[in-house]
C-alpha cells in the first residue's frame, strides 16, 4: 500500500509541472507585442524628411554652363554682386534682381567654364563691333567667339550697355522698375533667350533668393533725386537731368537728337548714364 500511495505522489507531481510553465512564457510574449518600435522610427524619419525639404540644398543652375552648386555658394555669389547690380540699376535703369538673377543663371553662380575662363557672366559674344579679348565656347554652334573680360564686374557693366544700346530691348525701359515680372517676360519676348523656360528660371531665382529686395533699396534712395526738367520748345533750355530708366537711346528718341550727338555734347566715352546727372543736349 505504502508502494502505491508513493507512486500516486509522484504521478500528481509530475502532472502540474507543465502548467507552471505555460504561465511563465505566455508573460513576455504579451509584453514584446506592446513595443512601440515602429510608431516611434516613422515620426523620426518624418521628423527629418520635413526639415530636409524645406530648404533646397543644392540648385541645378543651367544656359551658357550647366552646374551643380550648393544653396550657400548662391548666398556668396548675391553678396558679392549686389552692390554692383544696385549700381548698374542706378546708372541703366535695369532692375538689380533681374541682373542678379541673369549672372546667376547665366554664369552657374561663377563657376560654369565660360565665367572661369573669361570672366563673361551673362554669355555675351563677340558680335561685329567687339574688338576686345575673346574665348571660343561652344554654345548653340561649336566654338563661337564670346567675350573676354579682366573683370567680373566689366562683364555686369556691359551687360547693361548691351541692353541699353540695342533697339530691341527699348520696351523693357518702359516697364516699371519693381515689375521684375514683367522684366523675365520682356526679356524674352524681345529675343534674349531662346529657351521657352528662361523667364520661369529668372523669377524662380528672384523670388527663392528675395533679389527684389534690392530693387526696394535703390528706389527707395533715389525717390529723394531731383525730377527730371522738362524740355519746352525753347531753343535756350538745353539741359535734361537724367531718372531712373533713361538711357541714351531713350533720351535720343524723345528729343530727336542722335545717339552720337548727346555723347559729343557731353565729351561722354561710354554710354553709361547716372541718375541725376545734367545731360547736354544742344
Amino acid at each position: 500500500m505504502l508502494f502505491i500511495f508513493g507512486l500516486l505522489v509522484m504521478v500528481s507531481c509530475s502532472s502540474s509541472k507543465p502548467v507552471v510553465r505555460t504561465t511563465k512564457k505566455s508573460t513576455p510574449t504579451a509584453r514584446t507585442t506592446k513595443k512601440p518600435v515602429a510608431k516611434t522610427t516613422t515620426n523620426k524619419s518624418n521628423q527629418k524628411s520635413s526639415r530636409d525639404s524645406s530648404k533646397p540644398v543644392t540648385e541645378v543652375l543651367e544656359a551658357t554652363s550647366s552646374v551643380k552648386v550648393t544653396t550657400e555658394v548662391v548666398l556668396k555669389y548675391i553678396d558679392d554682386f549686389k552692390e554692383i547690380a544696385k549700381e548698374n540699376m542706378r546708372q541703366h535703369g535695369i532692375p538689380a534682381s533681374i541682373t542678379l538673377a541673369q549672372g546667376i543663371l547665366e554664369s552657374g553662380v561663377g563657376q560654369g567654364s565660360l565665367s572661369k575662363r573669361a570672366n563673361n557672366h551673362f554669355g555675351i559674344k563677340c558680335h561685329k563691333e567687339w574688338n576686345g579679348p575673346s574665348v571660343r565656347h561652344d554654345d548653340d554652334a561649336a566654338q563661337e567667339c564670346f567675350r573676354k573680360y579682366s573683370d567680373p564686374a566689366d562683364s555686369y557693366r556691359d551687360h547693361s550697355l548691351f541692353l541699353t544700346s540695342r533697339s530691341r530691348y527699348a520696351s523693357l525701359f518702359s516697364l516699371p522698375k519693381d515689375d521684375y515680372k514683367a522684366w523675365a517676360k520682356g526679356l524674352r519676348a524681345a529675343g534674349y533667350a531662346t529657351d521657352t523656360k528662361y523667364p520661369d528660371k529668372l523669377i524662380s531665382l528672384i523670388e527663392r533668393y528675395q533679389l527684389n529686395q534690392y530693387d526696394d533699396e535703390v528706389l527707395r534712395n533715389s525717390s529723394t533725386i531731383s525730377k527730371k526738367i522738362e524740355l519746352p520748345n525753347n531753343k535756350n533750355n538745353l539741359e535734361y537731368i537724367v531718372v531712373k530708366g533713361d538711357t541714351l537711346y531713350s533720351l535720343s528718341k524723345k528729343f530727336n537728337i542722335s545717339i552720337d550727338e548727346i555723347k559729343q555734347n557731353n565729351n561722354m566715352k561710354t554710354d553709361s548714364l547716372s541718375v541725376g546727372q545734367v545731360i547736354y543736349l544742344k
